[in-house]
């Protein structure tokens, strides 16, 4: 999967025009900080092995309840997901796993609350309730992911 996604980078000329951020271990390491707490959503930004890479949105916490509550802070493995693994998203993302009394938690495009049902949005710059430049974050987010090698991503997700 991820030799076919270099080789899909590559053919668009994306890869060689990216610096890589450097990794240690082999791991790729995601920390999600929120900080904006509102009655509609949960502003934040993602580290990508120490460096911001964008802002993020969720659905406010509402005890881990599917499809409108964020899920708890913790640890979590990352993997990327196909677009030909969803019957939604028709691009390359990401799944998180193991999320407890939940599934098909994804990181992915969208702007406001109403774009996510449990999910982690992300966006280039915020404001109340809402992400901006959601298509670029993930692009941004993505050729980041694959240029480090796709493997191996760890989530840690922390409250302010």
């Amino acid at each position: 999967m991820i030799k076919c996604v270099k080789f899909l980078l590559k053919k668009l000329g994306v890869l060689e025009s990216m610096q890589p951020i450097q990794s240690n271990l082999n791991t790729i390491n995601l920390v999600l900080i929120r900080d904006t707490f509102s009655d509609n959503s949960v502003i934040g930004e993602l580290f990508l092995n120490g460096e911001r890479m964008c802002d993020t949105l969720e659905n406010p916490w509402l005890d881990n309840q599917r499809n409108i509550s964020c899920i708890p802070k913790g640890e979590y493995d990352v993997r990327l997901r196909l677009a030909r693994e969803s019957a939604t998203r028709d691009y390359l993302h990401l799944l998180v796993k193991d999320v407890p009394n939940r599934s098909h938690i994804l990181i992915h495009i969208g702007n406001f609350p109403k774009d996510t049902s449990g999910c982690i949005l992300v966006g280039l710059g915020s404001q109340q309730d809402a992400v901006n430049n959601s298509v670029l974050a993930m692009d941004l987010l993505i050729k980041e992911i694959v240029n480090l090698g796709g493997e191996n991503i760890n989530l840690i997700i922390k409250n302010k």
